[in-house]
C-alpha cells in the first residue's frame, strides 16, 4: 500500500494533527468521488497517539492507520486476505462471520491455484483414504423411482400406507447400492417394521369393513337373538311385530353390534306379521296399505339379503308370509328371488316346506317351472310324510299354475293303492301353512326296513281341492284320484247347503269334476249318483257367492263384435261355465281373458283357464281366446276390428269375406 502511495509524487502530505478521543470508532466506508475511505477494523485512536494524515487525489484511497509500522510482506498478505474476504477493514461483516474468518486457516496455501478445486481434491483424497469411494459413486449414480401421482383421492388407511411405501422412497435399496452388514440389518429391520405396520392397518381396515357388512346378517349375540325372538312371538298384532322389528333395524343401522337380526328372527318376524293378519281376517286393501309402509319394505329387503343364509323352514316361512301380505299384486322380483334360492335348497325341504313354497307361488299367480319340477321330484321322495292339508295344498298349487307333476302323481299311485287308506272326516284340520309343526324325519321310499302304509283322513274341502287339481291336470284316470273320488262319493249329502260359501265352492269343484268325468272319461264310470249329482249341480250353479262381473275390456270387445256381422250372444252358459260371447249356430265360443287368467310373470294361462277351455272344447264348441296382452298391443278401432276378423276367420269360413263386404 505504501508503494502505491509513493507513485503519486505531485501530492504533498497534510500537516499533522493530534486529537485524543475517549472512545474508539470504526470508520464506515465513504465514497468520495470515485474513491473510498477505509477505517482499519479494530484500530482506534487513543490518547496521546500521533497520527499522520495524507491527502490523495480524487481517485485515490485515504486511510488512517496507527503509528505501528509493518513490513512489505505483511502488507501484501493483508491485501490478499482482504481480497479473499478474510479481513474486514471497515467492519462491514457480521461479528460471528468475522470471527469465523479470522480463525480460518484453510486458504493459507492457495497461492497460484484455484482454492475450490483444491478443496475438492482434498475431500476426494479423504474419501479414498477411508475406502468409501465406491459407495459414494453408487449413491451419486443411484436411480430414483418415478413418483406415481394418483389423480383420484385415496381413501382409507391402507391406501395411505401403500402410497407411502411406493411413492415416498427416494431410491430403490435393492438396485445398485452395496450396503455394509450394519446397513443391511437396518434395512431388514425397517422393512419388517413397515410390513408389520402395513399388515396391521390392513387387517384393522378389513375388520371394520366386515363388521359394517355383517351388521344385519353377521354373527350375533345369542342372548339378544333369543330376547328379540321372544318379543316377536309374543306380539299380538302385525303392527306390534313391525314396531319391534323396525326399532331393532334402526338400532343396528346406528351401530348396534353384534346384530340380533339373524335370518331366523327375520323370517319369524315376517311369518308373525302374516299370521296376525290372518288371525283378524285383515282386508286386502288394508294389507296392501300395510305392505307399502317404509318399515315393511326395509324388513322385506333385509329378508331378501339374508335369504341364502336361511334354512329350508325360513325360506318356507318367508314365501308364505309374502303371499299373505302382498297377494298377487306385490313382490314380483322378491318371489323370483325366493324361487331362485329355494331351488338351491330344495333337497332339504320337508313336506311342509314343499307345500308352503308351492302354495305361496300359486296364490300369487307366480310361475316358476324349474322350481316346480324340483318340488315334484322332492315330493315324490318324501310322499309318505305328507299330511292331509299339505298334500291337498301342493296338488292345488301345481294345478293352479298348470305345472306338470308326473313324478308326484306316480308316487301317490304307488303309496296309496288301496281305497281303505283314505278316510273322510267331518273335522277340519288346522292348515300347516299357518301353524308351524316340528320337523319330522323324512325318510326315503328306498330306505331299508318296511314302511307302514299311511292312512290319510281328509275333510270335505281337501277332497274337493284334490279332485279339482286332477281334473285341471287331466289326470282323472289315476289310481289315487279314483280312491279320492270314491271316498268323496260316500260323503253325507246333507252336509251341502246353499247358505255357506265353503259348501258352494266345494259343490262347484265337485260339479266340474263330475262333468269332466262324463265328457272326457265316460269309460271309467266314476260319475256321481243321481241324487248327489243333482244336489251338487244345484248348489254349484247358485249365484249367491258366484256373482260375475263384466270388465271394461270385455265391454270394449263386445262393442266391436257387432261390426263382424255375426249374431253374438253374451254371457252364454255351457254346463256350468259362463262363456263371454258365442255364436250359437256356428258353435263359436269367444273367451275374453283378462289378467287374472294368466301368470303375472310369464303370461302363461293358469290352470282354471286351461280347464275351462278344455271343457268347453270337449262340449263341442270352437274356442277362440282373446288375451288382454294381445289386445293392448293393437291401437285404433279399425286395427282392432281387423284383428277380430282375422282370429275368427278360421271358424267363420266363407261368411268372413261376405261379412267384411257388408261393412
Amino acid at each position: 500500500m505504501k508503494g502505491l502511495l509513493n507513485t503519486f509524487p505531485q501530492h504533498s502530505f497534510l500537516k499533522p494533527f493530534i486529537f485524543s478521543p475517549k472512545t474508539s470508532y470504526n470508520l464506515p466506508v465513504m465514497k468520495v468521488g470515485t474513491g473510498f475511505m477505509y477505517g482499519r477494523l479494530g484500530v482506534g485512536f487513543s490518547r496521546g497517539m500521533k497520527t499522520k494524515c495524507v491527502y490523495l487525489s480524487r481517485d485515490s484511497v485515504v486511510s488512517s492507520e496507527g503509528v505501528v509500522d509493518s513490513d512489505k510482506d505483511k502488507e501484501d498478505e493483508d491485501w490478499k486476505l482482504e481480497f479473499l474476504g478474510e479481513l474486514d477493514p471497515l467492519g462491514c461483516q457480521a461479528s460471528k462471520k468475522r470471527k469465523k474468518q479470522q480463525n480460518s486457516g484453510l486458504l493459507k496455501d492457495t497461492d497460484g491455484m484455484d482454492w475450490c478445486l483444491r478443496a475438492r481434491k482434498v475431500a476426494l483424497k479423504s474419501i479414498e483414504a477411508r475406502g468409501l469411494s465406491q459407495r459414494m459413486e453408487d449413491l451419486i449414480n443411484v436411480k430414483k423411482k418415478k413418483k406415481k401421482r394418483n389423480k383420484k383421492k385415496l381413501v382409507g388407511k391402507v391406501k395411505k400406507v401403500k402410497d407411502f411405501e411406493e411413492d415416498d422412497l427416494d431410491f430403490d435399496l435393492d438396485e445398485g447400492v452395496e450396503l455394509e452388514d450394519g446397513d443391511a440389518d437396518l434395512k431388514r429391520m425397517v422393512s419388517m417394521l413397515g410390513d408389520g405396520m402395513f399388515q396391521e392397518r390392513k387387517e384393522k381396515t378389513m375388520e371394520e369393513f366386515l363388521q359394517r357388512l355383517s351388521q344385519f346378517s353377521g354373527p350375533s349375540d345369542c342372548k339378544k337373538e333369543i330376547n328379540l325372538n321372544r318379543a316377536i312371538v309374543e306380539a299380538q298384532t302385525a303392527e306390534e311385530v313391525l314396531e319391534i322389528t323396525a326399532e331393532m333395524i334402526m338400532a343396528v343401522g346406528k351401530g348396534l353390534s353384534p346384530s340380533p337380526l339373524s335370518p331366523l328372527n327375520i323370517a319369524t318376524a315376517l311369518h308373525r306379521i302374516a299370521k296376525n293378519m290372518e288371525k283378524v281376517s285383515m282386508m286386502n286393501t288394508r294389507r296392501l296399505a300395510f305392505a307399502r309402509q317404509k318399515e315393511v319394505s326395509m324388513l322385506v329387503g333385509i329378508a331378501m339379503t339374508a335369504l341364502p343364509e336361511c334354512s329350508a323352514q325360513g325360506i318356507s316361512n318367508i314365501s308364505w308370509a309374502l303371499s299373505k301380505i302382498g297377494g298377487e299384486l306385490l313382490y314380483l322380483s322378491e318371489m323370483d328371488r325366493v324361487a331362485e334360492v329355494a331351488l338351491t335348497k330344495v333337497g332339504e325341504f320337508n313336506s311342509q316346506n314343499v307345500a308352503n313354497v308351492a302354495g305361496a307361488l300359486a296364490s300369487m299367480q307366480h310361475s316358476a317351472p324349474d322350481l316346480f319340477s324340483a318340488l315334484s321330484k322332492r315330493g315324490s321322495e318324501i310322499i309318505h310324510t305328507f299330511q292331509e292339508q299339505e298334500l291337498a295344498q301342493v296338488l292345488w298349487a301345481f294345478a293352479s299354475l298348470y305345472e306338470p307333476a308326473d313324478s308326484l302323481l306316480d308316487a301317490l299311485d304307488t303309496v296309496f293303492k288301496n281305497a281303505n287308506q283314505l278316510e273322510c272326516s267331518l273335522k277340519t284340520k288346522t292348515s300347516y301353512s299357518d301353524e308351524e309343526r316340528s320337523n319330522e324325519d323324512s325318510g326315503d321310499l328306498d330306505a331299508e326296513g318296511p314302511l307302514r302304509s299311511p292312512v290319510l283322513s281328509f275333510n270335505r274341502d281337501q277332497l274337493g281341492n284334490i279332485a279339482w287339481s286332477y281334473a285341471v291336470l287331466g289326470q282323472l284316470d289315476r289310481i289315487f284320484f279314483s280312491n279320492v273320488w270314491r271316498t268323496l262319493s260316500h260323503f253325507e249329502e246333507q252336509r251341502l247347503s246353499e247358505q255357506y260359501r265353503e259348501d258352494i265352492m266345494f259343490a262347484s269343484q265337485a260339479h266340474l269334476v263330475n262333468q269332466c268325468l262324463k265328457l272326457e272319461y265316460p269309460h271309467l264310470r266314476l260319475s256321481l249318483g243321481d241324487n248327489l249329482e243333482e244336489k251338487i249341480a244345484h248348489a254349484g250353479k247358485t249365484k249367491r257367492f258366484n256373482q260375475k262381473t263384466t270388465s271394461s275390456f270385455q265391454k270394449e270387445v263386445a262393442r266391436l263384435l257387432v261390426s263382424t256381422g255375426l249374431d253374438w250372444v253374451r254371457e252364454y252358459v255351457v254346463d256350468g261355465y259362463t262363456v263371454d260371447a258365442v255364436v250359437v249356430d256356428k258353435k263359436i265360443a269367444l273367451e275374453i281373458d283378462g289378467p287374472t287368467h294368466f301368470s303375472r310373470n310369464t303370461g302363461m294361462p293358469l290352470g282354471h283357464t286351461m280347464l275351462k277351455r278344455r271343457y268347453i272344447a270337449a262340449a263341442g264348441w270352437n274356442v277362440v281366446s282373446l288375451s288382454h296382452q294381445e289386445w293392448e298391443e293393437i291401437e285404433g278401432s279399425y286395427e282392432q276390428q281387423e284383428y277380430l276378423r282375422e282370429i275368427l276367420k278360421e271358424h267363420i269360413g266363407g261368411d268372413s269375406s261376405s261379412s267384411s263386404k257388408d261393412e
